[in-house]
């Protein structure tokens, strides 16, 4: 028996929160943010020209949940992190029931970079991301969004807005709207995997 209730940890993240812990990695808590972050799944997304060199040359490829562990190792290894070993937890425990993935670059057998999140329905939540090698997180940034373009994703939500993301096309919803659209993705049968 765990812990965590995997069904009440998805109802919040369908409900519009998200977990984080706070600068001790003691305390785990719900948030919620006026206005969400979306990466554009449509004609907004664009990227710097220097990184299709990049896509070009095939340095990277990609894949979901080669080694899912060392992604939330990744995106948890900075000075200040909010990802807790309780919420290291969570998020295994959410692999294990087919909600949370990562989304992974490699170069050869070492891994680059890659991008944690979460999918319910029709909407991938994107919860961190790292790189090991330059350009890798970029790339999986831009192969990620291939991908749920082609699995009819809703939305791709990436909670707080910064300059990194912008450079994507990213643009910011209301609170009112991403709840509206949360419910459209809620009901969205797409598969990730």
């Amino acid at each position: 028996m765990t812990k965590y209730d995997v069904s009440a940890i998805v109802e919040g993240y369908a409900q519009g929160y998200f977990l984080m812990a706070d600068e001790t990695g003691d305390n785990l808590s719900w948030y919620s943010c006026g206005d969400r972050a979306f990466i554009p799944l449509d004609e907004r997304f664009h990227y710097p020209k220097s990184l299709q060199r990049v896509l070009n040359s095939n340095r990277f490829t990609v894949a979901i949940n080669r080694d899912f562990k060392a992604v939330v190792a990744g995106c948890a290894n900075r000075q200040t992190t909010w990802i807790s070993s309780q919420l290291k937890e969570i998020y295994w425990l959410l692999y294990q029931s087919g909600y949370a993935y990562s989304f992974e670059t490699w170069q050869g057998d070492e891994l680059a970079g890659g991008i944690l999140g979460i999918a319910i329905g029709g909407a991938f939540i994107g919860e961190s991301m790292f790189y090991h090698i330059p350009e890798a997180s970029k790339v999986a940034m831009v192969r990620l969004v291939e991908r749920l373009r082609d699995r009819h994703f809703v939305f791709f939500d990436a909670q707080m807005m910064n300059p990194h993301l912008a450079r994507f096309g990213a643009y910011t919803v209301s609170e009112k709207e991403y709840r509206s659209l949360l419910r459209l993705a809620w009901k969205s049968s797409c598969s990730f995997a």
